[in-house]
């Protein structure tokens, strides 16, 4: 985690909530919805862009929509924990389309996955193709029945 924060102000914070919800707005709606002008709403929206603050501008798909609607949980035990190893388990996760997140965490478990899959059928040829390339101690999964929230959002202090 790192302590590199970005300072930003209520103009800021007005902009990248209105990012967060709708990226591909006009800049002259953008700009009348935070009040400002259209040249200075462009101009701090480079600067947080430069600053790395806003990492990107992307288009959210519907994955019911586009045959992948399915989300399961893996939750991962290993027996290595050698540098060498995470190296190449990090490869291996990067390498699966399906995965959309992986977070290494404390617990009984050490690595938790999200991914994103057509059926049950999907689900076994994701675990087929990580076992296949990396050693993995237990692996389990959870399939979502219901989602009751997924956002992109995060909340601006």
């Amino acid at each position: 985690m790192s302590d590199d924060y970005v300072t930003y102000d209520d103009y800021d914070r007005a902009i990248l909530q209105q990012m967060q919800r709708n990226a591909a707005q006009p800049l002259e709606e953008l700009s009348e919805a935070v009040h400002l002008s259209r040249n200075a709403v462009w101009r701090r929206l480079k600067r947080l862009q430069d600053s790395g603050l806003l990492k990107a501008r992307v288009a959210l798909l519907d994955a019911q929509k586009i045959g992948l609607g399915l989300t399961v949980f893996v939750s991962i035990s290993v027996r290595s924990h050698s540098k060498d190893w995470a190296d190449q388990f990090t490869k291996v996760i990067r390498s699966l389309p399906h995965v959309q997140s992986a977070y290494r965490t404390s617990g009984h478990q050490d690595y938790l996955i999200k991914a994103r899959i057509r059926d049950v059928q999907a689900y076994d040829e994701l675990y087929q193709r990580l076992i296949s390339r990396i050693e993995l101690a237990d692996v389990s999964a959870s399939f979502v029945m219901e989602e009751l929230k997924d956002t992109t959002e995060l909340p601006l202090p």
